[in-house]
């Protein structure tokens, strides 16, 4: 499986810690950055991501910001994307199970490396559960 990650300023010194957590578990990442704390503007690197992952197959992507939210927000105007904001260890579990969300985000600012850690490996130990859901999955991309 490969991942790509990307971020804006607030959340890059968490993506790097994210990219490496990933690799240390023989992941390939793609880092489309950004790669510094010079303010940046968050839609430009979730465009980044989206992208990728729509061009790409078998690609799950992270994003980071400050909280997550604007991030994400960028992120689901795009057309089979399901970002998801994993603020607990239960949305990390649903957001799979229910959500097939191929986008994980997390707040740089916001949530502690040991919970962004554990919530990755909830969701990467989950599996889609389709049925129903896929039906509402469906639905999104109306």
């Amino acid at each position: 499986m490969k991942f790509v990650v990307a971020s804006d300023h607030a959340g890059v010194d968490m993506k790097d810690f994210i990219a490496d957590f990933l690799k240390n578990k023989n992941f390939d990442v793609v880092d489309l950055g950004t790669n510094g704390t010079t303010s940046v503007d968050y839609p430009v690197y979730a465009d980044k991501l989206a992208n990728y992952i729509l061009s790409n197959n078998d690609v799950l992507g992270i994003l980071v910001c400050g909280t997550g939210v604007g991030i994400s927000i960028r992120a689901n105007r795009y057309k089979g994307i399901r970002a998801a904001i994993l603020y607990s260890d239960e949305v990390a579990e649903m957001v799979k199970k229910h959500n097939n969300a191929n986008v994980m985000v997390f707040g740089g600012r916001t949530m502690s490396k040991e919970d962004i850690t554990r919530r990755i490996d909830i969701f990467l130990n989950t599996e889609y559960k389709g049925g129903r859901h896929q039906r509402r999955i469906d639905m999104l991309d109306l």
